[in-house]
């Protein structure tokens, strides 16, 4: 058996105690803060501007409403944008000053709290005790009936969800760190099973309370998971809804609820990496609010910090792969891919995902990395920011301007990407190397480097049943790959699993096994002969590009002079 791995107490015991309780308890007041910081945003744009602002919200809502409704949208939705646009024209067009920018202005109110009703969330304790509760026997029924299933692997055995759901990297930290501020947790994303197991994840194993989180509206089309939604903490985001007025209420509730010490995860990707590689890019409006609302504390005298910890989650499968990698070809390739539909975003098909990645042995990483301050310097245990020098400093200090803290969005804009590129490389250096990883990774470097007048397209289009991948070519591709993975494991440019460091055969064993479990077209296995084949070399370079960014390319030269491998293996 298994030794146990350690769980936690958790740091705060009593629910009433987490800034998410206490932020529902006092909504109806949130709420109206929320309206009234919102509409300051725009208190300073010219009367024209606020018009104009208005009029094309009106636009894009009826476009909306008309292409792509859902069951969730309440149901007098094209009354109230009626009733906006016949105010506006009454009211604002060919009016005085101060009369339309009086009506603007009860305008932009009556639109910022629609949607501040829509976003906000709520959190009932009796629901979180019943999911905390379900979530736990769930997993722990689904492990050992999928143990029951395989008998010749676990005979004797009661598996445990902690020997699956590992996490790893700086817990002590983001613990101690919870108790000095408030923390925002900025994960990779990968699939939509990535909420659920953070969520669970952070509750039971690492002691964490509740985390104020974005969910799809999408996710509330259905009763029963909008219930738990509805009452869990989640604020709503609407995709759909790209106006500014929308946008800039979302961004205030991110600021205030911050700014009442509501501990926060949001992915700052957007959505699930469609090409399977960690995060290059971010999206900067969300990250932008964290520097805000430290910026907000400071100056109203308050010395709370904003912690920013990354989060790594490594996967040997994904279940949406195959939509992911052909919505990332298309979007950047010259060939037309047929699209996939995206099915795997409500709670039956995320549960069903999970039966059978556990089923399955496999296990999920989650690699909490170096915790940093909203500027993106790293910090200890105690929330003492250091510079890339090893440097205290006084973080207050860089919203300084003649001596007082003072709002300067644009100086807040360049921390803002500063933060973002720190998060990126910790992405990076903190990601935990699997097995199926560098399988896949070296395997795609093989099929590459043996049709050197294809490009990307042309490999992809290549028939996979008349390829076979040597397995003395791979073990060499692999021990030269490795051998660099080593030397940036030494300086703490990248953390590797314990099965890297295995016998090559077994990692290659093991990697082949895990990898793409879950999909009939098997981006690797092996055939009844025991030689290595694909059944899809899309679904191969989804897997491969978990390595990408790390210019491991450069280290790959193929061997020379392998016997041929006949057709006879296949």
């Amino acid at each position: 058996m298994s030794k146990k791995r350690k769980t936690y107490d958790h740091v705060f015991p009593n629910i009433e105690e987490w800034p998410i309780y206490k932020l529902s308890e006092d909504r109806r007041n949130f709420i109206e803060e929320l309206v009234d910081f919102t509409l300051n945003r725009f208190a300073e744009r010219p009367t024209g501007d606020l018009t104009d602002i208005i009029s094309k919200t009106i636009y894009k809502e009826r476009i909306r409403m008309k292409e792509a409704p859902w069951k969730v949208d309440p149901p007098n939705e094209k009354q109230f944008w009626r009733k906006i646009r016949k105010q506006l024209l009454d009211f604002s067009l060919d009016k005085s000053e101060e009369e339309a920018r009086k009506n603007n202005e009860e305008l932009l109110r009556l639109i910022i709290h629609r949607y501040s009703e829509e976003i906000v969330g709520t959190f009932k304790i009796k629901t979180f005790l019943f999911a905390r509760r379900f979530l736990t026997l769930f997993f722990n029924r689904l492990l050992n009936t999928a143990a029951g299933r395989n008998l010749h692997r676990f005979w004797g055995t009661r598996l445990r969800l902690e020997d699956r759901l590992l996490v790893k990297g700086q817990v002590e930290q983001v613990r101690a760190l919870m108790k000095k501020g408030t923390v925002v947790i900025v994960p990779t994303h990968f699939s939509n099973l990535d909420s659920i197991l953070i969520g669970y994840a952070l509750d039971a194993f690492v002691g964490l309370p509740s985390f104020s989180y974005g969910a799809g509206l999408n996710l509330y089309n259905t009763g029963y998971t909008a219930y738990f939604m509805n009452r869990l903490g989640a604020y709503r985001v609407d995709r759909r809804k790209k106006n500014h007025i929308y946008l800039e209420t979302l961004k205030a509730m991110s600021n205030l609820s911050l700014q009442r010490g509501v501990n926060s995860l949001f992915f700052p990707g957007g959505t699930r990496s469609r090409a399977g590689a960690l995060e290059k890019q971010l999206k900067l409006g969300l990250l932008g609010t964290v520097v805000e609302a430290q910026r907000a504390n400071y100056k109203k005298g308050d010395n709370t910090k904003i912690f920013v910890v990354p989060l790594i989650l490594s996967y040997h499968f994904v279940l949406e792969a195959q939509f992911l990698i052909e919505q990332h070809l298309k979007r950047i390739g010259k060939e037309r891919y047929i699209k996939s539909k995206d099915n795997f975003y409500s709670l039956r098909s995320i549960l069903k995902y999970a039966w059978n990645f556990f089923s399955e042995t496999n296990e999920i990483i989650l690699s909490f990395g170096q915790p940093l301050d909203v500027l993106g310097n790293h910090v200890d245990s105690e929330g003492n920011s250091y510079d890339q020098y090893g440097n205290p400093i006084q973080l207050e200090e860089y919203f300084f301007t003649s001596g007082q803290v003072k709002t300067n969005l644009q100086r807040e804009a360049e921390y803002t990407k500063r933060l973002s590129s720190e998060i990126v490389e910790r992405y990076h250096k903190d990601n935990i190397v699997l097995s199926s990883h560098l399988v896949a990774f070296s395997a795609f470097e093989i099929l590459k480097r043996e049709n050197t007048k294809l490009d990307l397209y042309g490999l992809l289009r290549l028939p996979t049943d008349e390829y076979i991948f040597s397995k003395e070519q791979l073990a060499w591709v692999i021990s030269q790959i490795r051998e660099k993975l080593f030397e940036m494991e030494k300086v703490g440019d990248i953390k590797l699993s314990d099965k890297i460091h295995a016998d090559i055969e077994d990692l290659i064993q093991d990697g082949v096994e895990r990898l793409g479990t879950y999909h009939l077209s098997k981006p690797l296995k092996f055939n009844k002969k025991g030689a290595i084949i694909s059944d899809s070399f899309k679904v191969l370079y989804f897997y491969r590009n978990r390595l990408e960014n790390y210019g491991l390319d450069q280290y790959v030269n193929l061997k020379k002079d392998l016997p041929i491998i006949t057709e006879n293996l296949i």
